[in-house]
């Protein structure tokens, strides 16, 4: 089968770190025999390229200097902070549109597979027309929530866009109610997951008179929710002797550190930025606890799924996050980890208190979180369902 990728954005270089669950998912597609390719923007004149081992089919939208909407921040951030940006969205949009038909005109897909419908679902329409093929489409919830908040006149465009599509997927319950909310079809939920490297070995159980190391790793982003993670850290003292590491960065970085400054906490939380590949595996095995504290934020925009918690839960470290979005896919509370109300510091403060007074908690949360990854979220049962979506989606079109 040959599967075609419609994305806003795909790694530039090996070491680029934009949707790697999505590299993941191509590279074992290609294993289980499967032709894939991307066709994605160009990002300052970036030619069509392999990037590990997929043909990736760049298209131009604006002049090198300025061509710069997608990859290093979300194209609706850019958008509000310059007229420039919105001009680019227009062209972005036109011309992706010209390219999808012009490369499908050249070559033929047995399916087209549309990540973040809006607007992407314009080019899969674009391919359609230039060659028939299957149209699988995935929602991620963030889509959703733009046009919910921001642009409710388009919610029209986004119901158009799942009733032709040949199958329909959300990456969490949460999203798929989320579309059924807008139209009523047929919805497949198939998460994402994350490479399940070997976990670097355990510190151990944490000692007596230790303190409770507590870790967050994330892009510091409102719906992240960290402020109310540093709240709750305040709150544990003196009861609790706790280290808090977060690991990430992003544009409310210099606010969470201001935050942790006025609450004199400097010599207990430590703001590590962005680190390897090798450090931020240290820095699992050395957690006592992970904490997701997402909320939502301005635009009505919350966590997808909520993929670190795998990556803990691959490390047996026991998990606290917020009750939310599609986190509770992932998490059964009190049985895979503890969920506890979004915005909520002082309920994540008492969270963190329990895991920290009873350590058999917290070790039959990490092996029972282990266990869960392995079985709801492992990537051979995410790559079979998938496949079994595009055989579906190629037999409707027959």
């Amino acid at each position: 089968m040959r599967i075609l990728h419609l994305v806003t954005a795909f790694p530039r270089a090996p070491d680029d770190v934009i949707v790697p669950w999505l590299v993941e998912l191509l590279k074992r597609l290609q294993v289980a025999g499967h032709e894939v390719e991307v066709f994605t923007s160009s990002y300052r004149g970036a030619p069509d390229q392999v990037m590990n081992g997929i043909p990736v089919r760049r298209f131009r939208y604006f002049p090198r200097r300025w061509e710069r909407l997608t990859h290093e921040e979300a194209a609706p951030d850019r958008m509000r902070r310059a007229l420039l940006y919105r001009v680019m969205a227009v062209c972005f949009v036109v011309a992706g549109m010209v390219a999808a038909w012009r490369l499908c005109r050249r070559q033929r897909y047995d399916v087209i597979h549309v990540h973040w419908p809006f607007p992407l679902a314009l080019f899969g329409w674009a391919a359609q027309r230039a060659r028939p093929a299957a149209l699988v489409t995935t929602f991620y919830g963030v889509e959703l929530r733009w046009v919910k908040t921001a642009m409710p006149f388009l919610s029209g465009f986004l119901k158009w866009a799942a009733r032709r599509s040949d199958r329909v997927v959300a990456i969490s319950s949460y999203t798929a109610d989320e579309v059924r909310e807008l139209v009523q079809v047929p919805i497949e939920v198939i998460p994402y997951t994350t490479s399940l490297p070997t976990p670097a070995p355990r510190a151990g159980h944490r000692t007596a008179g230790a303190p409770l190391t507590v870790l967050f790793v994330g892009r510091l982003v409102e719906r992240k929710g960290v402020g109310h993670l540093v709240d709750a850290a305040s709150r544990l003292l003196p009861s609790v002797d706790v280290r808090l590491v977060i690991v990430g960065d992003g544009p409310e970085r210099a606010r969470i550190e201001a935050r942790i400054r006025e609450q004199g906490l400097d010599g207990r939380i430590v703001v590590r930025g962005r680190v390897s590949e090798a450090e931020l595996q240290a820095a699992y095995a050395a957690a006592d606890a992970f904490v997701l504290p997402a909320v939502v934020d301005r635009r009505g925009d919350t966590e997808g799924l909520g993929v670190v918690l795998l990556e803990a839960m691959n490390h047996r470290v026991p998990v606290i996050a917020s009750a939310i979005g599609g986190i509770t896919d992932i998490v059964e509370d009190g049985v895979s980890g503890l969920l506890v109300p979004p915005g909520d510091a002082t309920a994540l403060a008492a969270a963190l208190e329990r895991l920290a007074r009873a350590p058999d908690l917290s070790v039959s949360l990490g092996d029972a979180g282990y266990r869960r990854l392995h079985e709801r979220f492992s990537w051979e049962a995410i790559t079979r369902r998938w496949v079994e979506v595009y055989n579906a989606a190629v037999a409707r079109q027959r």
